[in-house]
């Protein structure tokens, strides 16, 4: 059940960082307003990157426990 929250936590996380950055790109927030947005931001940002690094590892770790210790990089541009 934690990776469910997890998840939940990440998809609740990177769906307010964007509506705050739309809040921002209209600029009606006051200076104050904008500095409080910009430092929930980037608190926002972290927790992200935290919980898609903690999934990078276990992503790692699966792949480890298969006999596959070597990973290879994602290349999006591949699916074009």
């Amino acid at each position: 059940m934690a990776t469910k929250k997890k998840a939940a936590d990440f998809e609740q996380s990177l769906n307010a960082l964007e509506a705050l950055v739309n809040k921002m790109e209209q600029g009606d927030l006051t200076l104050e307003e904008s500095l409080q947005a910009f430092s929930t931001g980037i608190q926002l940002t972290r927790e992200c990157q935290t919980r898609l690094a903690e999934a990078e590892q276990q992503v790692s770790l699966l792949l480890e426990q298969q006999g596959e210790i070597t990973l290879t990089e994602f290349d999006a541009s591949d699916d074009e």
